[in-house]
């Protein structure tokens, strides 16, 4: 993905203001922390010792225990949210999903989004975005993509209200 800095972060960006092709690099980074990784984990009931376990993973390939993927994704599609989600409506889907570096406690994540695709939806006050959203570590290695569709408001029903 080519990256590019954006000057689209903001709050009023609506259907409207995508473009097709378009790479947006978020304004946010966010380090991860012990807390996200267990008490997120617990929460939804995630008990892999790859999550838990220091001893046992120091023994294996990561040598340190690995932030649950679900952490690693909602962190990067929060980062995204500023730009992407100020305006939509519903979230539509996830798909594509893959996770192709290990995140451990104390990196920090970044997040761009390219803008896939657009389409009138099914009303007439929004439209359907697909973003593929790309997080990348400190060291610059990407370590989350996936595909998010949304409905997105649109400015000339919802801009002057």
């Amino acid at each position: 993905m080519k990256r590019s800095v954006s000057s689209l972060t903001g709050k009023n960006n609506y259907f409207e203001d995508f473009t097709v092709g378009a790479v947006y690099e978020h304004a946010r980074g966010r380090t991860i922390n012990e807390m996200d990784n267990v008490m997120i984990t617990h929460l939804v009931m995630n008990t892999a010792q790859g999550h838990f376990n220091e001893h046992r993973m120091s023994q294996g390939p990561f040598k340190h225990r690995i932030t649950f993927g679900g952490i690693t994704a909602s962190f990067v599609i929060g980062l995204a949210s500023e730009d992407t989600a100020e305006q939509a409506l519903t979230e539509l889907g996830l798909d594509k999903i893959r996770f192709s570096t290990p995140v451990y406690h104390g990196d920090t994540l970044y997040a761009y989004s390219e803008v896939l695709a657009k389409q009138d939806a099914d009303r007439p006050d929004a439209g359907v975005v697909m973003f593929r959203h790309v997080g990348i570590n400190q060291e610059k290695k990407t370590v989350f993509t996936g595909e998010r569709k949304v409905l997105i408001k649109r400015r000339s029903h919802w801009g002057n209200r």
